[in-house]
């Protein structure tokens, strides 16, 4: 029984990733894990991946790069103000301008670097390095 697909899905991407594998597949998929793929392709810690529809909640085959040291969600999910990045940087990830903080905010999932240039809030979902 799974209670966190997002936190399920960083964790076999973790996997996989120390394993040395190449790709992964994960399901069930969802909106939040494709918003959160996509930022991660963006910022080039995954490569390509693909959507399957299965009828059973549906897929992700992502191809892997070796680029993580580490991924995770971030519960509970906190509010973050824009004025305060730098905090949350400093406890989620090893050094300044190093990593990816994930947020969900009124204007979509976007990364934490472009939540400061759009000067907007949100809360933390995750943080990849």
């Amino acid at each position: 029984m799974q209670f966190d697909t997002l936190n399920d899905a960083l964790v076999k991407i973790y996997n996989a990733e120390q394993a040395g594998k190449y790709e992964v597949v994960i399901s069930p998929a969802s909106k939040l894990l494709g918003s959160v793929l996509d930022i991660m392709q963006r910022s080039g810690y995954v490569g390509e991946y693909e959507t399957t529809d299965d009828g059973r909640g549906g897929s992700f085959r992502v191809e892997l790069r070796g680029a993580i040291n580490r991924c995770g969600v971030v519960k509970p999910r906190y509010s973050v103000k824009r004025q305060d990045y730098d905090k949350w940087e400093s406890r989620y990830l090893p050094a300044q301008d190093f990593g990816v903080l994930i947020l969900s905010t009124n204007q979509g999932v976007m990364n934490h670097y472009d939540a400061k240039d759009n000067r907007i809030g949100g809360r933390l979902v995750a943080y990849v390095y």
